[in-house]
């Protein structure tokens, strides 16, 4: 029998080292710090299968699709429909102590999409602004620039910007929310109709653009190669960190405040792993690690205590009261709004 086991064992041998954890994780890109990443896995052992999306649309497309996906970030204002549609599943609170970190005035405004704050954590956040070069964006301009998204908005004025370089956001909702707003309207309440009349402001931006996209400007900003751009906080801010003079605006009509959120798809193949790697991102000193890379702010309350005090306090990370003031977290739409938003945003980002 001691022979018979030992043979056994050994055939088996090759299947048990076979056997690896592996969990499979969307984010957005640029949204990590890849150390982070390799220290869960020399400290669990787990395998991170990780891929990168740029666009809402990309993440809807994967998580409809039914493939095995075992964490996803979507933002907050997709997640009611992500419920309602059974995409994704409840968390097992107890299987993420962790979670007593979390700023409770976030999870105080989830809690109006997601009652009791079931199926999603907030992994980061910040603003939709203005990302400037001021000294290339005063030149082409003529002189000072106003704190204003008319920047973009007011045909005149994106012509006078458009030879330095200007860039938008592929964030239909995002933008024509801030197009609305500018216009003292609100794109939720807005019928149809006027949604589609929005391509008249539209047609006048899209020729003065490089181009609509969600990752390039990432390195273009950063490289000097456009001087205003529509941009999420930490892309402008790691603008700035590599010697840019670029500078983050909300400007004075207000902007959107997303909340970005980890979450277990129903077609995860390891919701147990799923909750491990949450956990291990909730602890303050990891969410730390991942703003200092990222350069947006956590939705850990307590990592605030683990970052380098200029990094804590640079201006435009964690916004001040005044600029909280002009941030309003972005709306869901509805199904027949989305519809509409779609057919504008296609037109205007294809040209046509």
């Amino acid at each position: 029998m001691p022979r018979l086991f030992a043979s056994l064992l050994l055939a088996l041998t090759p299947l048990l080292a076979s056997a690896e954890e592996v969990i499979r994780v969307y984010n957005w890109n640029d949204y990590i710090a890849p150390q982070v990443l390799k220290d869960f896995e020399a400290e669990t052992g787990i395998r991170v299968e990780y891929r990168t999306f740029s666009t809402a649309e990309e993440l809807a497309a994967a998580l409809a699709s039914g493939e095995a996906i075992d964490i996803a970030v979507p933002s907050h204002n997709d997640l009611p429909a992500l419920i309602d549609n059974g995409s994704i599943q409840p968390l097992d609170f107890s299987l993420l102590p962790n979670r007593k970190h979390l700023d409770k005035q976030l999870l105080s405004t989830l809690a109006a999409l997601d009652p009791s704050n079931r199926h999603a954590v907030p992994y980061l956040w910040g603003a939709v602004g203005l990302a400037i070069n001021t000294p290339q964006a005063e030149a082409a301009f003529g002189g000072p620039l106003p704190d204003s998204w008319s920047l973009l908005f007011d045909a005149e004025q994106s012509a006078r910007l458009a030879a330095c370089g200007i860039s938008v956001l592929d964030a239909p909702e995002e933008t024509l929310t801030l197009l609305f707003n500018y216009q003292g309207r609100s794109l939720a309440r807005s019928a149809p109709s006027r949604i589609q009349r929005s391509s008249q402001v539209l047609d006048g931006l899209r020729p003065h653009l490089r181009y609509i996209d969600s990752e390039r400007y990432i390195d273009d900003l950063s490289q000097g190669k456009l001087c205003v751009a529509m941009a999420w906080v930490g892309d402008a801010l790691a603008a700035a960190d590599a010697g840019q003079p670029v500078r983050f605006l909300v400007p004075d009509e207000g902007s959107v405040l997303f909340i970005d959120n980890l979450v277990i798809p129903a077609s995860a193949e390891r919701a147990d792993l799923a909750h491990r790697f949450i956990d291990y991102l909730m602890q303050p000193e990891v969410a730390a690690l991942i703003t200092a890379e990222t350069l947006y702010p956590s939705g850990n309350a307590d990592s605030r205590d683990f970052l380098d005090a200029a990094l804590r306090d640079q201006p435009g990370l964690y916004p001040d009261r005044d600029t909280k003031r002009r941030l309003h977290a972005l709306e869901t739409v509805s199904e027949k709004h989305s519809a509409s938003v779609a057919e504008v945003w296609a037109r205007f980002r294809d040209g046509s």
